[in-house]
């Protein structure tokens, strides 16, 4: 799992809206093919909560912006999101729980996520992350030239 962290504007269900969109736009359209959301409380997890309660509520305008499905992970089901886990369980390691982010900046986040993003991972054949998703974008762009 890549990590990329995008710094909001807010902590409503329209800063969520708007960080998602930005970030999965980084990507090619062909690429961005689902977004899995995780009902847990932790903060951490994506498009989760905020202080407001309201980070999910932004599921399907971001599903009509990016033309993709959004999917939810049953509650009390962490076998539905093993990746996802394991990943908070690393990002621990930078944040503790309770770390309040409101003061990271763009840059930390990046710094964090470029440690993690090149890390080996037993699930992707011990490569890295980065490894992974440039395999990814290579072979889209393969198939694209290739007009297969």
């Amino acid at each position: 799992m890549q990590i990329e962290p995008c710094k909001m504007d807010g902590n409503g269900a329209e800063a969520a809206l708007d960080s998602f969109t930005r970030q999965m736009r980084r990507l090619p359209a062909a690429l961005r093919k689902s977004m899995t959301y995780d009902r847990g409380s932790d903060p951490l997890m994506v498009c989760e909560q905020t202080t407001a309660g309201q980070w999910m509520a932004c599921h399907p305008e971001l599903a009509r912006r990016l033309k993709i499905d959004i999917w939810f992970c049953d509650p009390h089901a962490p076998w539905q999101r093993g990746s996802n886990e394991n990943t908070n369980g690393l990002l621990r390691q930078y944040m503790p729980k309770g770390t309040d982010l409101n003061g990271a900046s763009q840059t930390w986040l990046n710094d964090v996520a470029n440690l993690m993003n090149n890390r080996p991972r037993k699930t992707l054949g011990w490569r890295t992350p980065a490894e992974a998703m440039a395999d990814e974008i290579a072979a889209f762009k393969s198939t694209v030239a290739l007009d297969v």
